[in-house]
């Protein structure tokens, strides 16, 4: 089983490579693409993700709060061995979440539950918001696990 301390160590190389990637670039659609590419859902880091976010889940380490019938959870904040991202799940169910918006750019992990559930219309897999972008997320078509990395952190809620 997962702990929090092994995930943080998952979590931070996936994150270096992202870093690399990106090159100080904000993240955009080359980023979803390369995402998908190499550590989508017929991936060794996919499968090793989605099991950690499932035993974390199950353990009451990951998604331990409650709001609006949306499960969740900052397990991270931005850190230097997390190449300065946040780490966030959420557990949502045929659930539209609240507006916001994304400063710096939002990094989704895409892990259906049901395997219909699609999150924002995508199946599993990576979704790259762009800095600026805003949207509701919703999940539609069951339950589905969705891993978020911010950089920095930052996300505002609108009304």
């Amino acid at each position: 089983m997962s702990t929090p301390a092994e995930f943080r160590v998952q979590i931070a190389g996936l994150t270096a490579q992202i870093a690399a990637h990106l090159a100080g670039r904000a993240p955009d659609a080359g980023l979803d693409a390369w995402l998908n590419a190499e550590h989508g859902p017929q991936s060794e880091t996919y499968r090793a993700l989605r099991a950690s976010c499932e035993a974390g889940v199950a353990a009451g380490w990951l998604c331990d709060r409650e709001g609006g019938g949306i499960r969740y959870g900052r397990i991270f904040k931005p850190a230097d061995d997390l190449a300065g991202f946040s780490v966030d799940v959420v557990d949502m169910h045929d659930i539209a979440g609240p507006h916001h918006v994304h400063p710096n750019g939002e990094i989704d992990l895409i892990m259906p539950v049901d395997p219909d559930a699609r999150f924002d219309g995508r199946p599993a897999g990576w979704l790259v918001c762009p800095p600026g972008s805003a949207h509701r997320p919703t999940v539609s078509g069951g339950r589905a696990l969705v891993l978020y990395l911010l950089p920095e952190g930052r996300i505002e809620f609108t009304r």
